[in-house]
């Protein structure tokens, strides 16, 4: 599958399963009242692998549903599609999420240290709100068709509202993967003179911790903005590995903007 397709195809699933997040008791809803359709798009940069100083710049993709009259619900920037099993009022959540990693060419790195294929990483989530406007949240997710390490992120947030006019949310960040995925990014099995890399067998652990913020902003009646940003600083083996040393960069931006559309349907 090529990069492309696999972009597309990481979107529709996306979009599919907030679809499906929006609102996971809709059978139980009272009849005849309708949908708020949330659609729309844009463009989001981040590194084009683990550890790299290059980046890519790739759609954002904005979809979603909830009943008419709901306001605005709050998911953070870097939370893995899924489904809140036990409603979205409610102060404890568990469910699936799944996430994407795109492919990691050998040209990008500039080093012989092989592919990695585009990864389906799938798995679940734990999210407690502990006060009305403070969220803690930790998923840990199983990478299928690239990398197959076990990956995972803990992390806290700050959620300011003004009724359903913006959202805004600031928190803390760590990630954690295994050592079948420190290998894949951060290993180098053999040394690579020419290129400047000495072998390298990280093991598994924290990898990176850093902070992501997100604000969603209405602009009238139907339009609204999103856009997020973070940062993330590799620590540990993974800081240590010759290919962030040599060829990438211990720190790791993303951010994103697009517009969005909103209207009703049905009731």
């Amino acid at each position: 599958m090529t990069k492309a397709k696999s972009l597309r195809s990481a979107a529709l699933l996306g979009a599919a399963l907030l679809a499906l997040a929006a609102h996971p008791a809709a059978a139980q809803d009272a009849p005849g009242r309708g949908w708020t359709v949330t659609i729309g798009g844009g463009a989001q940069a981040y590194p084009k692998y683990p550890g790299a100083d290059s980046y890519g710049i790739n759609p954002l993709p904005i979809f979603g549903f909830r009943r008419e009259g709901e306001p605005m619900p709050f998911e953070g920037p870097d939370d893995g599609f899924g489904i809140g099993l036990l409603g979205r009022d409610s102060a404890f959540n568990i469910g699936p999420a799944i996430r994407f990693q795109g492919k990691r060419e050998q040209d990008d790195v500039g080093a012989p240290v092989g592919d990695v294929g585009f990864t389906v990483e799938v798995g679940g989530f734990v999210e407690v709100y502990p006060m009305e406007n403070f969220r803690l949240r930790a998923e840990l997710r199983q990478g299928l068709g690239g990398h197959d390490g076990l990956t995972g992120d803990v992390g806290a947030d700050i959620v300011l509202r003004d009724a359903d006019s913006y959202i805004f949310s600031i928190g803390p960040r760590a990630r954690w993967a295994d050592n079948d995925y420190h290998d894949t990014y951060f290993g180098v099995p053999l040394a690579l003179p020419a290129s400047g890399l000495a072998a390298f067998n990280p093991g598994g652990g924290f990898y990176a911790v850093g902070a992501i913020a997100g604000y969603t902003q209405r602009l009238g009646r139907n339009w609204g903005l999103y856009g997020y940003a973070g940062y993330d600083r590799l620590i540990g083996d993974a800081a240590d590995s010759p290919i962030v040393r040599v060829t990438g960069s211990r720190s790791q931006l993303a951010g994103g903007l697009g517009l969005f559309l909103e209207f009703n349907v049905g009731g």
